[in-house]
């Protein structure tokens, strides 16, 4: 892990608001570091530019406080939500992310590059695909 660190990935304004415990297990920080090291560390190197993790681990409480999908990625430490800054920056770290061939299971456009939702798990898929 040469880029982000597992409280980056783990920190979450709504669980210190709400007072909900967002630690992660043992199997969690070994998915979070296989995240890193297979995805994010990757780009962000090709990237050259730091990129912001805005939500990554989530427990349960966290993931539906927030909203999350009920078997959401993010509660395995399988997922997270990236930004290079502004839509224009994330399209552009999207496509490096495609041209790279990642493992990625899933890499989501969200909301027209307003984040990129991107996973790492034992199925990659390499799915690319944007949520409206």
């Amino acid at each position: 892990m040469k880029y982000f660190t597992i409280e980056e990935l783990t920190r979450s304004t709504t669980a210190q608001l709400r007072n909900i415990d967002n630690t992660p297990s043992q199997q969690v920080i070994a998915n979070l570091t296989a995240l890193v090291d297979n995805i994010l560390d990757p780009l962000r190197e090709a990237w050259g530019k730091p990129i912001k993790v805005n939500s990554g681990y989530r427990c349960r409480t966290l993931n539906k406080a927030v909203g999350g999908a009920p078997a959401s990625q993010h509660m395995r430490g399988e997922a997270a939500d990236i930004t290079a800054g502004n839509p224009h920056a994330n399209r552009k770290l999207y496509s490096l992310m495609r041209r790279l061939n990642l493992p990625v299971d899933q890499a989501i456009n969200e909301h027209d590059f307003a984040w990129i939702h991107v996973s790492y798990s034992p199925r990659h898929r390499r799915h690319y695909f944007a949520i409206r």
